[in-house]
């Protein structure tokens, strides 16, 4: 019995293939949770990309305190430093990837995930973890993230992130 991916790959199918790449590129953000993730995606942000956009949420520090404005405004900046309006940037957006270490705080990744939710934008995390990250951190983390990705990586080196934004063709 010939498998499904043998009989998908026959000439008879092959006249169903669409030969062309997709017309329109991705338009993907990129967003640093926390400082040490900070570094790997200005790394990132160096080399070449089709649309990828990326900023950091490390300053995020929570709900506004008693009697401030409740504001999503000042939540991101670019790698600049400027501000940016997270509504903006998620409004922009094809796919939101966010990107944390083990054993930080990501709890930025609650109101990132929610604006992507109301806007029907995709959400992937990749977290970095590495021989020495402990079981404990890493739940930590992935309890911080599950509820608000559709899509979760553990990565154990900082070479696979790169290889998973060229995969999410950022």
């Amino acid at each position: 019995m010939e498998s499904e991916s043998a009989r998908m790959s026959s000439a008879a199918q092959a006249k169903f293939r669409i030969d062309r790449p997709n017309s329109m590129t991705r338009a993907v953000k990129v967003i640093a949770l926390d400082t040490p993730s900070e570094r790997i995606v200005k790394d990132l942000a160096r080399l070449q990309w089709q649309r990828a956009t990326f900023l950091t949420a490390s300053a995020f520090s929570g709900a506004p305190r008693h009697g401030e404005p409740f504001s999503m405004g000042g939540w991101l900046n670019d790698l600049a430093g400027r501000t940016k309006d997270l509504v903006d940037e998620v409004d922009s957006a094809d796919l939101v990837v966010m990107v944390a270490s083990a054993g930080e705080n990501a709890a930025a990744a609650a109101i990132i995930g929610e604006a992507c939710s109301v806007k029907r934008v995709m959400t992937t995390a990749l977290i970095l973890g590495s021989a020495t990250t402990g079981d404990e951190a890493l739940a930590k983390m992935l309890a911080q993230l599950r509820p608000h990705v559709m899509m979760l990586v553990i990565s154990s080196a900082d070479e696979y992130i790169k290889d998973m934004l060229t995969a999410l063709r950022a």
